[in-house]
């Protein structure tokens, strides 16, 4: 028997030249229509940053944690020179702030600050926070101690729009070797199943001034202060072996995860649009069917005209929906709505037909009145068979498990027939007062 070659794993060039390609369709699809490009230009342009960011093969990395935990001081600190501000300020990094890592040899590396999740008006700077994090490669998230219950309910979120965490405990110099040991082992215990083990590192970015004892030749004794320097030793290690080993297919995946975001709220974004313009399609056959079914006092002919405004309505719905269909089609899809409408409105279709005889027959006031009536009846009716065309189109040219009936009858059942029947009624006699 021939053995099947195993096939050769996916490098992080194609991740990259995948991600890349569907950006690409994502900005440049010409099906999306222009009330949501403008809806979503926010997110259009973010859209078209992460492209760029791809194509010049850059990788973010941003760090991410409450206020004066030491995040600024962090990436000096990886940097070896002063970036960020370090101000003791309370919210001294008001929003998010870059810079070029120049001491990793592979393509551009840019460290990323942001704000303190837990500052002043925080809720705008959480959420520009969270937007870092959804455009990062790699996301820092810094403590100073036991992680408490918000910055645990914070790193979820993160984990939620971040591919790749790395958990650092800063500020390690003001532990004992026994207390930090305990904090590594109670980190990696609460950060179960968010973050690996491999992934928490320890960093002093900014050690706290230590007296020094200076003696001379001759025995004499000076104290000083010193700055030791900044331990960050294992966390750029561990960065440097991150990006070696996943830089490339990080970024794809971070690509992939963001366009999916967006793909999701484009559909929401589309669906909202395709049902505010079907709702306006529908009342707006319906008052012609209305006013047509009102003004024209042959039984038959009312009949044969209810059937032609249905049928335009439905194919006018299948083109909001970007499914169009023939005039065959839409006579079939009308006929299936009518037959379970007929079945479920029996009683209603009456009154119709006896409203549509007492108009041939009454005179001035009267005939207005009641052709508004029956008019009113023939609204409501399209109404019906409009919401169940739009379900229809929006389900994909599918009924579903319960099939026409139980769209049908869904819809009738979340409708206000009185309500719907008196707004019928009131705008059609305000286009027949005129006429009559």
């Amino acid at each position: 028997m021939e053995s099947v070659p195993n096939p050769r794993p996916v490098s992080g060039d194609a991740h990259l030249a995948l991600a890349r390609e569907s950006l690409r369709e994502l900005l440049n699809d010409r099906r999306v229509p222009p009330p949501v490009r403008a809806a979503l230009a926010d997110d259009y342009q973010q859209l078209q940053l992460l492209l760029e960011k791809i194509e010049h093969g850059h990788i973010h990395i941003a760090v991410f944690g409450r206020v004066s935990v030491g995040k600024s001081a962090l990436l000096n600190a990886l940097l070896g020179e002063t970036r960020f501000s370090t101000s003791p300020l309370h919210g001294e990094t008001t929003r998010a702030a870059h810079a070029r890592w120049q001491e990793y040899d592979a393509g551009g590396v840019f460290l990323i600050d942001t704000p303190g999740i837990n500052e002043v008006a925080g809720e705008e700077r959480e959420r520009l926070a969270h937007d870092v994090a959804t455009r990062s490669d790699l996301v820092l998230f810094v403590v100073d101690g036991d992680i408490t219950d918000s910055e645990l309910k914070a790193l979820r979120q993160v984990k939620g729009a971040a591919q790749r965490l790395v958990l650092v405990l800063n500020k390690m110099d003001r532990y004992t070797r026994t207390d930090r040991d305990l904090l590594l082992q109670t980190l990696r215990a609460r950060a179960a199943g968010l973050i690996q083990p491999q992934d928490i590192l320890t960093a002093a970015a900014q050690p706290a001034e230590r007296i020094v004892i200076l003696v001379d030749a001759e025995g004499n004794e000076t104290e000083t202060r010193r700055q030791p320097a900044p331990d960050v030793t294992a966390l750029r290690e561990r960065i440097w072996d991150i990006l070696k080993a996943e830089g490339k297919t990080m970024a794809a995946l971070n690509a992939g995860l963001f366009a999916g975001r967006f793909s999701d709220r484009l559909t929401r974004e589309i669906i909202v649009i395709r049902r505010d313009l079907a709702e306006k399609v529908v009342r707006n056959y319906c008052l012609a069917k209305g006013v047509a079914v009102a003004l024209n006092p042959i039984p038959v002919a009312d009949i044969l005209a209810a059937i032609a405004t249905d049928a335009a309505m439905v194919i006018h719905l299948s083109r909001v929906y970007g499914l169009p269909i023939t005039r065959g089609e839409a006579g079939s899809l009308l006929k299936t709505i009518s037959v379970q409408l007929a079945f479920l409105m029996g009683t209603v279709w009456v009154m119709n037909l006896v409203a549509a005889a007492l108009k041939g027959i009454s005179l001035g006031l009267s005939t207005v009145v009641t052709a508004g009536a029956q008019g009113a009846v023939a609204w409501y009716g399209t109404y019906v068979v409009g919401k169940a065309a739009e379900q229809y189109f929006a389900q994909g040219k599918s009924w579903g498990e319960g099939g026409p009936k139980r769209v049908v009858q869904d819809i009738l059942d979340s409708l206000d027939r009185e309500s719907l029947l008196a707004q019928a009624r009131d705008d059609i006699l305000s286009r027949l007062k005129p006429l009559l």
